[in-house]
């Protein structure tokens, strides 16, 4: 028998608030991987769904650079915006929250209810500007792992990231796999190519060259470089599509008929898209965060040791890695580069390239294959580690 269709209302986790905690003080600070220290820490999160009696069904949802806490459900806010991994996470999705108990924050370095650059320094009472000291995907992980214990979870069922986010995911699974029962690693890299890094430089130039980024000290002077960052995003958005996708939303339409007065403006239907989405991205995000997260990926190579995944080995969870026919920014030659790592060190992983025409924002859309793949991975993990339980005499 055929399910009936649910309804938005049915699939969606509700009306959800953000929630805040400090989880590193002046008596705890957070040592970062360089030595660094970040003396308090705030974070953002949200969760969905309920823990089970074996704290056995967490799953840990890590964000992509501009993402936030807020992955799914409507916000408590007067827009009610949806998560942004909405299409993904909610009761009967792949992320079933009637199943799994589904955990996400904000980023150390964000800006976005987690302290970062933008933040005040308690040292110095003045927000931190260029201060603010660089961070490693690892810095991520501990913060994560600081979240886990704040909410008594020992050990995930899976962590689940789309682009930096599953830089994020590949970072715990090698790092502490004794943690983590499975990761899903999508449409991300372990290495960025010289094209990528040219990518970000050119986007953190835009900012620190607009006259209103003040060498990092705009949060006091009053300015702000939102030209800078518009045209970062805007060009960021540019990657993030593919050529089929962008020419089925656009082609060469004008956007104000063909009759209209030519000139340098807002001709194409294309340009007006880059624009509003540069001008919106002012009113949710900060332009030293930008500058950060970017430069975290730059330098994020899990593999230089050849025995990275040896740990991930011995504990045996499975890996899948997932990327998209139509991405150009980390394309599958990224994803393949992930899965032989692993292959190569025994890890138990699985590879799939599914078809979209959308590029690298395919991981946020609704991709029937996509999402079918991801549902599926999850109830084989899930069915193995109630397995494990069972054999286990059902210790936790």
């Amino acid at each position: 028998m055929s399910q009936r269709p649910q309804s938005a209302e049915e699939s969606s986790v509700g009306i959800v608030e953000t929630q805040s905690v400090r989880l590193f003080d002046q008596d705890n600070p957070l040592v970062l991987a360089s030595g660094a220290v970040v003396p308090e820490v705030d974070v953002a999160y949200e969760t969905y769904g309920t823990l089970d009696e074996t704290g056995s069904n967490a799953i840990f949802i890590c964000h992509a650079l501009t993402g936030d806490a807020h992955a799914a459900g409507r916000h408590r806010s007067e827009d009610h915006r949806p998560g942004w991994w909405d299409t993904m996470i909610g009761p009967g999705k792949p992320i079933d929250t009637d199943r799994f108990f589904v955990i996400a924050d904000n980023l150390i370095g964000g800006c976005q209810g987690t302290t970062g650059p933008a933040s005040t320094n308690p040292a110095t009472g003045r927000p931190y500007g260029l201060d603010f000291p660089l961070l490693q995907i690892a810095d991520f992980v501990t913060v994560h792992r600081a979240l886990l214990d704040h909410l008594g979870v020992r050990r995930l069922l899976s962590v689940i990231g789309g682009s930096m986010g599953g830089m994020q995911a590949l970072q715990w699974a090698l790092s502490y796999p004794e943690q983590v029962g499975s990761a899903v690693i999508i449409a991300a890299s372990s290495r960025l190519n010289a094209q990528n890094i040219a990518f970000s430089a050119v986007a953190r130039e835009s900012i620190m060259r607009d006259p209103g980024f003040a060498g990092g000290r705009y949060l006091e002077t009053g300015t702000s470089p939102d030209t800078g960052l518009s045209i970062a995003r805007m060009m960021a958005h540019i990657t993030y599509q593919s050529g089929q996708g962008m020419d089925q939303k656009f082609g060469r339409r004008y956007q104000f008929g063909e009759d209209a007065t030519r000139g340098f403006g807002v001709d194409f239907a294309v340009e007006s898209y880059l624009d509003y989405q540069g001008r919106i991205f002012l009113s949710r995000f900060d332009a030293l965060s930008y500058l950060y997260l970017t430069r975290v990926m730059d330098y994020f190579d899990p593999f230089a040791e050849e025995d990275a995944a040896q740990a991930l080995a011995e504990a045996g969870s499975p890996c899948l890695v997932l990327s998209f026919d139509s991405d150009w920014r980390f394309d599958t030659t990224h994803s393949r580069a992930i899965v032989r790592a692993l292959e190569q060190q025994r890890v138990p992983v699985s590879f799939r390239e599914i078809r979209s025409p959308w590029g690298h924002d395919s991981f946020l859309l609704t991709i029937e294959d996509y999402h079918a793949t991801v549902a599926a991975f999850l109830r084989r993990v899930s069915v193995a580690a109630a397995q494990g339980r069972r054999d286990r005499g059902g210790v936790r």
